[in-house]
């Protein structure tokens, strides 16, 4: 009777360790205090947290300056940014939605800045001009994404953003500026030879275009020097003084 106490008693024993032991997971306890991972964010992020969709969207724009929107998957996105393709699909589902995403966080902005240089100089073109110019250089040395990007999908022909923003925002701004340099040259304050369809084209060219191709110079002992400061002044000459002498003595 004694013995049989006792085989029982080693069985329930058994029995109590075995269950901790399905109890306890594979890979050990988790550690007190760890929250709960949220429904539906993807497993295996080692980048997470509020910073992980800035990052994506500077990851974004890097590419998409670099070798164009149409090319670039949210695929290479993960990849380039050093995360999965699922956490990428987590913040944006799709590449239209990251891009509407990009417009309204990163370009608009911009877009309100530089349309702000003729509603600030109303009345005096040459400041207006000047002012724009001047804050075309610096947006482009401050987002050094931004010159590329431009030429690649706004300027050239077919671009996707330029697609994108025309369908979202329509050329009211556009048509706006065009109206403004009209009324300046009917005033006599900005020379009738222009055409103002072309003014902010040709202010572009002058200022993103230099800034986008500027890393060919760096083998370039004559360009190389050329700063940000230089092109703006250099923009600013031409289009206010033109190609002829100027006598810096008046």
């Amino acid at each position: 009777m004694a013995q049989r106490k006792t085989d029982d008693g080693r069985a329930r024993g058994a029995l109590r360790v075995g269950a901790a032991v399905t109890a306890t997971p594979a890979d050990g306890p988790a550690p007190a205090g760890a929250a709960p991972r949220r429904p539906g964010r993807p497993a295996g992020s080692t980048h997470g947290g509020p910073g992980q969709r800035t990052r994506l969207l500077d990851v974004a724009l890097a590419l998409f300056a670099r070798q164009g929107i149409v090319d670039t998957t949210l695929g290479a996105i993960a990849r380039e940014a050093g995360v999965t393709p699922a956490m990428v699909h987590y913040y944006f589902k799709t590449r239209d939605q990251l891009l509407d995403v990009l417009i309204d966080e990163r370009f608009m902005p911009l877009r309100t800045a530089l349309g702000g240089a003729f509603q600030a100089n109303p009345d005096d073109p040459v400041a207006a001009i000047t002012h724009l110019a001047r804050r075309l250089v610096d947006i482009s040395i401050e987002y050094p994404w931004f010159p590329p990007l431009w030429v690649r999908e706004v300027i050239s022909e077919g671009g996707l953003l330029k697609q994108r923003m025309h369908a979202r925002f329509g050329n009211a701004q556009q048509l706006a500026s065009i109206d403004c340099i009209a009324k300046w040259q009917k005033a006599g304050r900005l020379n009738a030879g222009l055409e103002p369809s072309l003014v902010f084209l040709s202010l572009l060219g002058l200022t993103i275009l230099p800034l986008a191709t500027s890393k060919e110079w760096r083998n370039d002992p004559v360009r190389r020097q050329i700063t940000g400061d230089d092109i703006a002044r250099h923009a600013i000459a031409l289009l206010v003084q033109g190609v002829g002498p100027h006598d810096v003595t008046r």
